[in-house]
């Protein structure tokens, strides 16, 4: 301890970082975001293979929907992983690793009606918000209060994604 911020090594990095955090509290949180940055990299993907074979009469707002939504899917990879080196942890290192932590089934699969893509989709990101609300949790508990506002942020765009999907998907009146 250097005054009062720890700056042991970050479990297996070479990078010493500064943080208050204990290092218990750092490999926990550093593991789930490390998992979280998992199924965020499973979602991407999958939000882009449907995005990429969409088909039918709503191909045009489905496809440009679902391109937005992989974006701003995209931009939460950088700062979940920048997150867990800022308290000392490592990431992802692999599409093995993301394999082996991810939450969220991939589909791989010929052809997807594109209700059932929308389907999909939503339950992956009600998942993730799950997932999210789990490492909020994690994080208030151990006094990382970077993170939790991080998340907080990332389950409102999450649960509006779910919103268009649940929306996008219902039958019309």
């Amino acid at each position: 301890m250097r005054n009062n911020i720890q700056v042991e090594g970050g479990f297996g990095s070479a990078l010493a970082t500064p943080t208050d955090l204990t290092r218990s509290s750092r490999v926990e949180i550093a593991g789930a975001l490390r998992a979280l940055l998992a199924d965020i990299f499973t979602l991407y993907l999958k939000t882009k293979n449907f995005h990429w074979h969409m088909s039918g009469p709503h191909f045009r707002d489905y496809h440009l929907m679902l391109d937005d939504q992989a974006s701003q899917i995209f931009a939460m990879t950088d700062a979940v992983a920048e997150r867990a080196r800022k308290i000392g942890g490592t990431t992802l290192r692999s599409i093995g690793h993301i394999s082996r932590l991810s939450r969220l089934s991939d589909n791989d699969a010929e052809y997807v009606e594109p209700k059932d893509m929308l389907a999909e989709l939503l339950q992956d990101n009600q998942q993730l918000v799950s997932e999210m609300r789990r490492t909020h949790e994690l994080a208030v508990a151990n006094g990382d209060v970077a993170t939790t506002s991080l998340l907080e942020a990332w389950i409102d765009e999450a649960e509006r994604r779910g919103w268009f999907l649940f929306e996008s998907g219902r039958a019309a009146e």
